[in-house]
């Protein structure tokens, strides 16, 4: 089925197709770091869509990065518009053409991640194992499969056949903040009347929502949660501008003032942020992988998904299991249409643990 298997030279050119999402992308990198501390004489390209690729920028790992935007292709597609699909793809094909390549890793497992790994013109394209269907098609082999449910191992093993094995596997996520950014967070809370490095006041960031529906806790349990914490704790709400309708809601909960600074942030400027932060309290979402990579102590809520398949490998952060029977069936809407696992999380456990990691 698959082709001959070709030889990697010590010098070899990879190239690694993760086109999205951030949580997956900064997955990703932990894949990636474990392959150049590894082989550090390799030379890595990173083909990414935005908004994605900004959280790659600068990372040591990576040699060269290729931006395409697959949400232009994703229009079409979704308008039946074929021909500028085409154009799409002919757009990645020449943005890849001018490398050679010896070798693909397609860690991301869809139909159209396997079609770029394709293109990309590597005479050696490793697939992983995953739900989708048709991406082997395009691969010249696949990875082995292994019973592990976590994504990050899941990726790491497009790594085995390059003679790198679990055993050599080192856990953790990358993401490169430049100097400037340091002296923007700095700025940025002092011109919002947050106080840093201050133990009496410790920094709460609170991130409310996900990109799955049914990952959302309801905003009213956030400050319902937070109600009850000292006043001395300083709460921040962050997100997207669409966020902050969500996020009224919670402060009206809460009961007394707590700063949003949705849609205030790039997500490195957001990274900076939560660099400087005691804690976060969140979903499962790209925010939670931006703290992990950053140092950040997390909280995160677990419901339609499971820490095992996706939570931070590293130490330093805990989890919130819903104990409702209906769990980690990894739909992204409910399929009783009842969101009953987010609901069944009860606010006083999230304060008793804030409580605890807060002092």
């Amino acid at each position: 089925m698959f082709e001959k298997k070709v030889s990697l030279p010590d010098d070899a050119k990879i190239l690694i197709v993760r086109l999205s999402a951030i949580g997956d992308v900064l997955h990703a990198t932990s894949v990636i770091h474990n392959l150049k501390r590894l082989r550090p004489d390799c030379h890595i390209t990173w083909l990414v869509s935005p908004p994605a690729d900004s959280l790659l920028q600068g990372n040591p790992d990576i040699d060269h990065l290729l931006v395409w935007d697959r949400r232009r292709m994703d229009k079409a597609f979704a308008g039946l518009k074929f021909k500028k699909v085409i154009a799409c793809l002919k757009e990645a094909r020449s943005l890849m053409a001018p490398y050679h390549f010896d070798v693909a890793l397609d860690i991301q497992g869809l139909f159209l991640s396997g079609l770029l790994t394709r293109l990309s013109g590597a005479p050696w394209r490793i697939g992983i194992h995953e739900r989708h269907e048709g991406n082997f098609l395009f691969m010249t082999e696949m990875a082995p499969d292994i019973t592990d449910r976590h994504k990050i191992r899941r990726y790491a093993t497009a790594l085995q056949p390059l003679g790198i094995g679990p055993d050599d596997f080192q856990p953790g996520l990358v993401l490169a903040l430049p100097d400037k950014l340091h002296a923007f967070a700095e700025t940025f809370w002092q011109s919002h009347g947050i106080k840093l490095h201050d133990p009496a006041h410790p920094l709460l960031m609170v991130n409310t929502r996900t990109t799955w529906p049914d990952k959302n806790w309801a905003p009213e349990n956030f400050g319902h949660a937070l109600r009850s914490l000292p006043e001395s704790i300083q709460i921040v709400f962050s997100g997207a501008p669409g966020d902050e309708a969500y996020i009224r809601k919670a402060q009206q909960a809460l009961g007394r003032p707590a700063l949003s600074i949705a849609g205030e942030t790039s997500l490195l400027e957001l990274a900076a942020l939560l660099h400087t932060a005691d804690l976060l309290l969140t979903g499962d979402t790209g925010p939670l992988y931006i703290a992990e990579a950053v140092g950040t102590t997390t909280v995160s809520l677990w419901g339609p998904t499971h820490p095992d398949i996706y939570g931070p490998l590293t130490s330093g952060h805990h989890f919130i299991l819903s104990p409702h029977g209906c769990t980690a069936c990894c739909k992204t809407h409910c399929r009783y249409k009842t969101n009953a696992c987010m609901h069944a999380i009860k606010p006083a456990a999230v304060t008793a643990k804030l409580k605890e990691l807060l002092g």
